[in-house]
This record gives structure tokens, sequence and C-alpha cells, in this order.
């Protein structure tokens, strides 16, 4: 095997430009393709510098149920500061809590796919060491 990379996930959404407003204004994810496809709208974010995108399907553009994807782990430098984004934002965010792989909290996306925000032990440890 040869893999070096997953692509894109793809976000059922069942409104993308609700979903692009909360991934972009929100999140700060940035547009990586916004194209006019036979089949629908073909639109990816993504956080600054990934090598992931997400790709968030609307309607026509799959077999894709809105809000049924769960489990997407975002890494964060500093998740206590990115909860409270998201709580000024109106999203409800349970966490963040110390668990022994690091400080984690979940929220959901306006259609409802579970996201989960984490801040890794190892960064955790780094800060701790500095302070």
């Amino acid at each position: 095997m040869n893999i070096t990379h997953a692509s894109f996930v793809t976000l059922p959404v069942a409104d993308q430009d609700r979903a692009l407003r909360f991934y972009t204004d929100v999140l700060g994810f940035e547009i990586t393709a916004d194209l006019d496809m036979p089949q629908g709208r073909w639109l990816q974010v993504a956080p600054k510098g990934a090598q992931t995108v997400f790709t968030l399907s609307g309607p026509g553009m799959g077999d894709f149920e809105p809000g049924s994807t769960r489990g997407i782990m975002l890494v964060t430098t500093d998740v206590d500061a990115d909860c409270a984004r998201l709580a000024e934002a109106g999203t409800a965010v349970q966490g963040p809590d110390d668990l022994p792989w690091g400080r984690m909290a979940t929220f959901r996306d306006p259609d409802g796919n579970g996201l989960m925000l984490l801040t890794e032990a190892r960064h955790q440890e780094r800060e701790e060491g500095d302070a």
C-alpha cells in the first residue's frame, strides 16, 4: 500500500451557503474549491495549510444524509479558546474535558454533523512546561 493521505472528507449538508458561513466565519476555514458541476455545486473548505479538505456535499451530490457524519477530529492548539468562540457564535459545545490523550470538546455543525476539538496531551505538556 502506498497511501499518503486522505484527500477529502464528505460532510453532507442541506444548505451549502449556511454550511459555508459556519465553516469559514466560525471555524476559520478557507474555501479551496467552489465549482458548478452538472450534478450540483462542488464546495470544499479546509483549515489553512491542511492537506485534507472537507467537501460540503449538498443536495444532488451523492446519496448522503445531511448531518450523518460523526467522529471528525479537529486538532487545535487551544481548545478552550476555540470552545469560547463556538459558544459566542451560538454553537452548543460539550466540554472541554481532560482525557488521557488531551483536552477535548464536541460540537455539531448547523446540519448536525458531529465534530470534536482536541488539544493533544503532548501539546498541553509543552505549554505547561513553558509556564
